[in-house]
């Protein structure tokens, strides 16, 4: 080997090691341990995962400006749920990523759908990453011992027509509260595509 050939490879080793070293991680596994994260809300409280410990957390990520969410929210979907639950040990936290974590907008929607949770800043795109996130709605449920047990829609009605609609969240949540498994643990998201900043 030349003196050439040697400088070549020294040379490319370290931006080797910085490209494994900030590849993509892959998201979180149905089963396995789900990703810990620690965010502020839109009135500047520190979140954190940790703070549920021992609860079953319900993950939805939010965009008050999708005519998904506009359609959800004004039917009380996730309002309804959420009460339907907060009595079983049942956490819910919405998170917003990239531009649409905006405090002030986030502020004025929670307080317009008088939210009992609040709603995260994913400024950087981090915890999208870290849960796979796509649209907006997409639920993620956490289990009483951190694992990660559903991901999906909150439905199987994209268009809001169907008469059979089913709630996925809400079966996921009735069989995990009971001590079932979860008969239906990665379902189809749809929405509007979450704003990963670039």
């Amino acid at each position: 080997m030349n003196l050439f050939s040697i400088g070549l490879i020294a040379a490319m080793l370290p931006l080797s090691l910085f490209s494994a070293a900030h590849a993509e991680v892959p998201p979180a596994a149905l089963g396995e341990d789900a990703p810990a994260f620690a965010l502020q809300d839109q009135n500047g409280k520190p979140v954190s995962l940790g703070d549920y410990a021992g609860k079953i957390v319900v993950l939805e990520w939010v965009n008050p400006d999708c005519p998904f969410v506009k359609r959800h929210y004004g039917e009380n979907t996730m309002t309804t749920l959420a009460g339907d639950f907060q009595d079983k040990d049942v956490a819910w936290l919405a998170i917003a990523t990239g531009h649409t974590a905006n405090a002030p907008a986030l502020q004025h929607f929670a307080q317009q759908h008088k939210l009992a949770w609040p709603i995260l800043l994913d400024h950087d795109g981090a915890v999208a990453r870290a849960f796979g996130a796509k649209t907006t709605p997409h639920m993620f449920i956490i289990g009483k011992d951190g694992k990660l047990l559903y991901r999906g829609g909150i439905d199987n009605d994209p268009a809001g027509d169907k008469t059979d609609r089913i709630n996925y969240v809400h079966e996921a949540l009735d069989e995990i509260t009971a001590g079932k498994p979860v008969s239906h643990p990665d379902t189809r998201p749809y929405g509007c595509s979450v704003k990963y900043p670039k």
